[in-house]
């Protein structure tokens, strides 16, 4: 039987929950400001803030990272 897959959006984190990043799902030009923003694949992001509505706040290089929740719900991670 095939391992149930870990994959789930930013969105979808709980807080104080590690993820790796993985892909996006966005266009071209929400791809280049998550990119600008450090989100790139492989790259570890801490959930910080999560309250469910309203923005995402996550660590990432080290660095607080505000994200609405449609961009937050284009990033995938494992």
């Amino acid at each position: 039987m095939p391992e149930p897959s870990t994959q789930k959006s930013l969105s979808e984190l709980a807080v104080g929950e590690a993820a790796i990043v993985h892909a996006f799902q966005g266009g071209r030009a929400v791809n280049n400001r998550l990119a600008s923003l450090g989100f790139t694949p492989g790259v570890q992001i801490t959930m910080i803030q999560n309250y469910g509505w309203g923005p995402l706040i996550v660590i990432v290089r080290g660095t607080r990272v505000a994200l609405g929740r449609g961009e937050a719900s284009q990033i995938i991670v494992e």
